[in-house]
């Protein structure tokens, strides 16, 4: 059960409806970590534009997910793994490189540059190794991708810190507030 409530259009804050509205329509079912976000409208407005403007960038989405793997696996969220295993494979990624990419890995010379840049940030960041920058830009990322890479990793790195700290079940499963909730 979350430790925190899984809001939707008639629990949350009057300031999230706009937001919740608009993501159970496009998507069909109000995913639960944003039920959770709608507790905290500013940190739901914060996350979606956030992700809105991402989506508008130079990162390829493949990259994207490849990212969102990557930390969810390091993270253990369940809940994002679920979501970037479906979304990867919707974007071409084959089963190997979902698996890859939960390693840090691709197949792919270009994307496992991007990773292994990636990787040492959640980890001892007073550290990082110049050399990653100098490969990832050999194996033609520019400056902007290489941004947007690293807000990526921010962000899904949010999500996965609240799927974890509010212990959010995945998507689908039977959440026993929702139920009570309704009853």
């Amino acid at each position: 059960m979350s430790r925190f409530p899984i809001h939707d259009d008639l629990t949350a804050p009057q300031e999230s409806l706009p937001i919740l509205k608009g993501a159970s329509s496009a998507a069909g079912q109000l995913p639960n970590f944003l039920g959770v976000l709608a507790g905290a409208p500013a940190a739901l407005k914060a996350y979606t534009r956030y992700r809105a403007e991402l989506r508008h960038g130079h990162l390829p989405r493949h990259s994207a997910e490849r990212i969102g793997l990557a930390v969810a696996e390091h993270y253990g969220s369940k809940p994002g793994l679920q979501l970037h295993t479906r979304t990867s494979r919707q974007v071409g990624l084959g089963i190997d490189e979902v698996a890859r990419a939960k390693r840090w890995d691709s197949g792919d010379a270009a994307e496992a540059a991007l990773l292994r840049y990636l990787r040492p940030l959640l980890g001892d960041r007073a550290n990082f190794p110049q050399h990653l920058h100098e490969e990832a830009r050999e194996a033609g990322w520019s400056e902007e991708q290489l941004l947007e890479a690293i807000a990526v990793l921010s962000m899904e790195s949010f999500t996965a810190m609240v799927n974890i700290a509010g212990d959010v079940p995945v998507d689908g499963s039977v959440e026993e507030t929702r139920v009570l909730r309704a009853a």
